[in-house]
């Protein structure tokens, strides 16, 4: 039976007629197969789908109507402020079954490629130190949504997504709904916020132990109480304030270089000294995340993660003094280096084999594999033999982190 589009209200950013196609006139647990997309999804405490529209992926949220529009307005003012979450699409509301009956409001986001619920990763053979870099991940993410003012409210590995970079992760905030946002969060904000994260955590790595997911020697409290370490010691990274003698000035380079290594840019610094002159204070003012990635950005358009980013600039740096061009102007050797070295790389890559990892990963980890094999020969080995050797023996053999796969696999809802 086709449904009736006459109550339905459509709020959105990016009008999609496609939108129209899909059937909102059926129970979310019940859409057909022919719209669905087969990709791994994370607990939620509402129905959600992932469906194909327009050649892209969209996740679909069965929600109330006012927690739907509130979470869609918080979605799209992270997304101004540059924090890393999932991009609001839209809100529907007006929907009802054939029978007239009301259906729930939905709230739609675009689908972070590339990116996986925490239990997804754990399912995988990964290095035994997976939970300590996710838990590093989820620390940057919640240190930068509190710096813009955000409280959670209901942090955890569940409510994130996380996306390879290089041989760590980054973190993105998945779900909003207890979310509220400031213009500045208290200490006890941000404290009851960690607190909550704590708990959820290590309620979240049991649950892993005993689905034989993780090792259960792991100790997932102390695993749980990591994330306030890492948490706190980059608060304090970013927003202390520093004394020193005036004549120790290059401590205020070294603090802006410390901030740029976590990954962070300097764009103002309170300097303050005291009335004789003798003594300064330094404080970051305005931090934002991003140094490496915007760098590659300015240089060759790649739009990458911070670790990715940070390790194809070490590639460019090495290919700027293997060719003798260090004094060159920068953009031109960028470009070399893109046109020459990545792009090549990357394009040696069976078309079939593209979407397992994106182009940034792959090339990361076609670095990795070209060190230990000129290690292994005693050789400097050139790149496309490395590129041969990675898609055969690494690449092949990898997961499939993109593909849309069809109906069958999905999981339950929880």
């Amino acid at each position: 039976m086709a449904q009736n589009l006459h109550n339905l209200q459509i709020t959105t950013a990016r009008p999609d007629p496609a939108l129209l196609d899909l059937p909102w006139h059926i129970p979310l647990e019940d859409w057909p197969s022919d719209v669905l997309a087969a990709l791994p999804r994370g607990i939620s405490r509402h129905i959600v789908r992932f469906v194909k529209m327009s050649g892209r992926v969209i996740a679909v949220k069965e929600i109330g109507e006012t927690v739907a529009y509130r979470e869609y307005e918080l979605l799209r003012n992270l997304t101004r402020l540059a924090v890393p979450s999932v991009e609001p699409v839209g809100v529907i509301t007006g929907r009802q079954a054939p029978n007239g009956d009301p259906l729930e409001a939905v709230l739609i986001t675009q689908h972070l490629q590339f990116s996986l619920p925490y239990r997804a990763l754990f399912s995988q053979a990964l290095r035994p130190d997976t939970a300590t870099r996710l838990i590093d991940a989820l620390a940057v993410l919640l240190v930068r949504l509190h710096l813009a003012g955000f409280y959670w409210g209901d942090v955890s590995l569940s409510n994130t997504l996380f996306r390879r970079d290089a041989g760590s992760f980054a973190a993105y905030l998945v779900d909003a709904e207890t979310g509220d946002l400031h213009n500045k969060l208290s200490d006890g904000q941000r404290s009851y916020d960690l607190e909550i994260a704590r708990v959820n955590i290590i309620g979240e790595l049991m649950d892993l132990v005993a689905g034989e997911l993780l090792d259960e020697d792991e100790d997932t409290v102390a695993i749980g109480s990591m994330l306030v370490e890492r948490y706190e010691d980059l608060w304090a990274a970013l927003t202390d304030e520093e004394s020193f003698t005036a004549d120790a000035r290059w401590r205020v380079a070294a603090r802006i270089e410390r901030l740029n290594d976590l990954g962070f840019d300097v764009g103002e610094l309170d300097i303050m000294t005291d009335i004789d002159g003798t003594t300064v204070r330094i404080q970051p003012k305005v931090v934002d995340a991003g140094h490496h990635s915007r760098r590659l950005m300015r240089l060759t358009g790649l739009d990458v993660q911070e670790g990715q980013a940070r390790r194809l600039l070490n590639d460019l740096d090495a290919h700027a003094a293997a060719t003798d061009r260090q004094n060159d102007e920068e953009s031109f050797v960028a470009h070399d280096w893109l046109t020459q070295v990545f792009q090549p790389a990357v394009s040696a890559v069976p078309r079939e084999l593209r979407r397992k990892l994106e182009p940034a990963q792959v090339f990361h980890e076609l670095l990795d594999h070209r060190y230990f094999m000129s290690k292994e020969k005693k050789r400097d080995v050139p790149l496309d033999e490395a590129v041969d050797s990675y898609v055969r023996n690494v690449l092949a053999h990898r997961p499939d982190e993109l593909a849309v796969l069809g109906a069958s696999g999905l999981a339950d809802d929880a």
